[in-house]
């Protein structure tokens, strides 16, 4: 009989909830990907993480995933709208590609923020994905923009209360 593997487990928790181990495999695969694989010296540590109402989604790797304790991760920024949110850092580490986890945290924290009020969510996608945010309901909501040399695009989408 084919079984399909069980959904990947979803996390959530504010700074102050992270366990440290947690939160060093967080930043550590946002560090080794955004800054060590796609060549992007920034500051990727931006004092955002640490903000009270600042929310951060991952998927945990296998207890068995030295290498990949985090295998997937987003984050949740308020904005100065109370209505609207910015997912950011939205990253799955190398050994974890191709199975569907970013689509999944990214579907977990949109029904959060819809469950809890949020009219929409923006984001700065590398240019090259927004057809995959294009396909969890996302928009271009601007022009296209370099950050740290690499083209972004805003997209917006709207939750419908």
């Amino acid at each position: 009989m084919n079984h399909a593997p069980p959904p990947p487990e979803v996390r959530s928790a504010a700074f102050d909830a992270l366990d440290p181990r947690t939160a060093y495999a967080i930043w550590r695969l946002r560090v080794d990907v955004f800054v060590v694989e796609q060549e992007c010296a920034y500051p990727e540590l931006d004092g955002r993480d640490t903000e009270p109402t600042t929310r951060h989604w991952w998927v945990p790797g296998a207890p068995d995933d030295g290498d990949a304790p985090v295998a997937a991760y987003l984050r949740v920024l308020t904005t100065t709208d109370p209505h609207r949110a910015r997912i950011g850092r939205v990253v799955t580490a190398p050994a974890h590609r191709g199975r569907g986890l970013a689509a999944t945290l990214m579907r977990a924290a949109l029904d959060a923020l819809r469950a809890a009020g949020t009219d929409a969510v923006v984001l700065d996608a590398q240019a090259h994905l927004a057809h995959w945010y294009a396909g969890l309901g996302f928009s271009v909501a601007g022009a296209e923009f370099l950050e740290d040399g690499i083209p972004h695009v805003p997209m917006r989408r709207e939750l419908g209360g």
